[in-house]
């Protein structure tokens, strides 16, 4: 009796040997992780100090239980607009090249931190981040570039490593905002006579990831390759002018470096691929890979929202109630050693157990992590910031780096979905749209139902961890879904 079935390998490696792991192009593989460090940094950066900001805005006039209402419009309208324009982008990118959308991202959120710092109103801060996210595409066209770099014998490896510019944006990002909040109040001695941040209290911890990504930019436009083996001029893509393919720019891919491009080209060229059109790209895999990927941005962003808005509020309504400086290290320290986690263990945990397990795993760790806060809170009304309360805290911190391991193997189940190399840009896309999506409802639902729960002292104003712990085992339904191994490209 045959014992395959849809989910085993048609092609076996002969004699079941493993394949000899392609190098990674290491230079531009490089850039591209500094490249990625600008999106959690300009997102994570906000977080100390948005519900301080909420309130010296006197939106709330002074009802702390409406604060989370508010942070929560601010975090999730990002995502909003970037589910609006993320596939565009990312279709784009299928066809003008990678490296014009990612310059064109780093522009947009360069710009718009800038004007993040100088907003003193609510709508100014809303339309700042509507800004950012709508011209920001780069998250998925910056996937599609690493897929380009690589084959099935070194992408686990190379997911490995994208973390670090994640991490590292995330532990640099809540220290800047926590920081460098309020500088001239902070620190008198250096910015005491500076008028301009005394009106402006926020704007040095936004300047810097807006000056970091201007600095990110001309590095992409120097010494970034496209990877897109032959794209299109934009004038082409904009029916500007009859033809194909811009002789510059075919010049240009031809002028690549080899290590980054060859196997991509060789696969292209020989099989004559071209981007499909979206509906083809809508087959039953894709659609389970992009619906794990939103269950886990869902439950992912739900906890990173709720997470500073519970260390600020006062420990009588719920939190924790420390102050940004604070909020900050403790962001921080999941930052570092999430990277260090995902930098030292992913590859062998994932070659081990394979993306399923891990995905399935990671997701799992959110229960425990959810459960921490309200235990968090009764310590701290029982016994105060004691040892065993800061212990718990750490605790939380550590279970929760199994959400960041997620990422990384859903990753590789959305590159293997992709009907065709040429067509990686717009899954990603698709991808990326559905994670916007629920990245733009996670911070306002749950921030939402964390207000509504203190405010009406719903199950003791727990009720929000209690809904959160039910959006989790969803989330595990969906992952059984997946196959146990990865689809053959």
């Amino acid at each position: 009796m045959d014992s395959r079935d849809e989910e085993t390998p048609l092609l076996q490696s002969s004699c079941n040997g493993k394949k000899k792991s392609t190098p990674l192009p290491w230079f531009q593989f490089s850039i591209t992780l500094f490249l990625q460090l600008v999106e959690p940094l300009t997102a994570q950066v906000i977080y100390p100090f948005m519900p301080e900001l909420i309130r010296d805005l006197g939106v709330t006039h002074g009802n702390e239980s409406q604060v989370g209402y508010y942070v929560g419009v601010v975090e999730s309208i990002f995502f909003l607009t970037q589910a609006c324009t993320v596939l565009h982008w990312s279709s784009i990118s299928d066809r003008v090249g990678r490296k014009p959308v990612i310059l064109t991202g780093l522009f947009g959120l360069s710009v718009s931190m800038y004007w993040f710092g100088l907003s003193r109103t609510f709508w100014g801060l809303v339309v700042s981040r509507s800004l950012n996210g709508a011209l920001n595409g780069n998250i998925g066209v910056m996937k599609s570039m690493v897929s380009d770099m690589t084959d099935e014998t070194n992408i686990s490896k190379a997911y490995a490593y994208i973390p670090i510019a994640w991490s590292t944006g995330a532990t640099l990002g809540p220290i800047i905002g926590g920081s460098l909040s309020r500088p001239a109040e902070r620190f008198p001695q250096l910015f005491g006579n500076n008028d301009f941040l005394k009106q402006y209290p926020y704007f040095l911890p936004c300047a810097i990831p807006a000056t970091f990504s201007a600095v990110a930019w001309l590095l992409a436009l120097l010494f970034l390759k496209e990877t897109l083996p032959t794209p299109i001029s934009l004038s082409s893509h904009l029916n500007l002018r009859k033809g194909t393919a811009s002789p510059a720019l075919q010049n240009d891919a031809g002028s690549q470096d080899p290590s980054v491009t060859e196997t991509f080209v060789a696969t292209v060229q020989s099989h004559n691929e071209k981007p499909l059109p979206f509906r083809a790209l809508l087959t039953r895999k894709v659609i389970l890979a992009a619906a794990n990927y939103a269950s886990l941005s869902l439950v992912d962003i739900s906890f990173r929202a709720i997470q500073p808005l519970f260390l600020s509020t006062p420990v009588h309504l719920g939190g924790l109630g420390l102050p940004p400086s604070t909020i900050g290290k403790i962001l921080s320290v999941f930052g570092v050693l999430n990277g260090m986690f995902q930098v030292f263990f992913f590859a062998g945990i994932h070659d081990r157990w394979g993306s399923k397990k891990v995905f399935t795993a990671g997701i799992a760790s959110a229960l425990p992590a959810f459960a921490c806060f309200p235990a968090i809170n009764y310590l701290a009304r029982m016994s105060g910031y004691s040892n065993m309360l800061w212990a718990l805290v750490g605790f939380q911190i550590v279970v929760s780096i199994g959400l960041g391991m997620s990422y990384g193997a859903i990753f590789i189940f959305i590159s293997a979905a992709s009907p065709n190399r040429a067509s990686l840009g717009a899954t990603n896309g698709i991808s990326q749209t559905t994670v916007s999506l629920m990245r733009a409802v996670g911070p306002a639902m749950a921030n939402s139902l964390f207000s509504l729960s203190i405010e009406n002292e719903y199950l003791g104003g727990n009720l929000v961890y209690y809904l959160l712990l039910i959006v989790v085992g969803i989330a595990l339904g969906v992952a059984s879904l997946l196959p146990c191994h990865t689809w053959m490209t």
